[in-house]
């Protein structure tokens, strides 16, 4: 079995425990935060299977539940820390130390793909014995990397930005990074969901209209 299949198994097994009918009014909720930051989806959008699966690992991965105090991940990863045996906590320890923003493809090579962080500049190596259809040299892309069995892999979710939004991004999270320093990177990646749905759903509009940053708003 693959790494990526290993690695599955264990989301696979987080997110059953993560959901089920006692948590379901905190999901919703989190579920309303999510798609209020990133832009409502609809059944019949081109991106809904994608940003479902992004809403699903920001739920288990990233958010901090108002009760608990912990993201799901790391709750779980202490349950099974407990329970042993080490080695199968350690699976789940990859889901508390996750990678999630925007990237700059750097280099495209068999089996493996090197982004660069937007924010930070530091560059992440990721195991993909996949062909990524469409994945070129300078694409700007929000993904999720997991550190699994010594390898950096890619979770489900994937928002690939159109080239002709890549200059504005850039720009953007220059300006930011000069004029807000303090300001959280997700809100940019964020931004730039509800930009890329809008790209979608409406292509009559310019793309470099929709990715304007400093006159345009979604």
């Amino acid at each position: 079995m693959s790494d990526e299949q290993n690695y599955q198994v264990y989301f696979d097994e987080l997110v059953a425990w993560a959901t089920p009918e006692p948590r379901q009014s905190e999901l919703l909720a989190a579920r309303a935060e999510f798609f209020k930051q990133t832009g409502e989806i609809f059944d019949d959008d081109k991106q809904f299977e994608q940003r479902m699966a992004a809403f699903l690992e920001h739920y288990v991965f990233d958010r901090v539940s108002v009760h608990r105090g912990m993201t799901p991940a790391v709750e779980y990863y202490e349950k099974v820390l407990r329970e042993g045996p080490p080695e199968r906590a350690q699976a789940f320890h990859a889901f508390t130390q996750t990678i999630h923003g925007l990237f700059e493809v750097r280099k495209l090579s068999a089996g493996q793909v090197r982004l660069r962080e937007l924010f930070g500049g530091i560059d992440h190596d990721v195991t993909e014995r996949r062909q990524l259809a469409g994945l070129r040299k300078g694409d700007i892309l929000e993904a999720r990397l997991i550190p699994f069995s010594g390898h950096l892999l890619f979770a489900a979710a994937f928002c690939c930005h159109p080239p002709g939004a890549f200059k504005s991004i850039r720009a953007e999270v220059k300006r930011r990074k000069k004029a807000q320093p303090d300001r959280a990177p997700i809100e940019l990646t964020f931004d730039c969901a509800r930009r890329s749905l809008k790209a979608d759903r409406y292509r009559q509009i310019a793309i470099e209209k929709i990715y304007d940053f400093v006159n345009a708003t979604v």
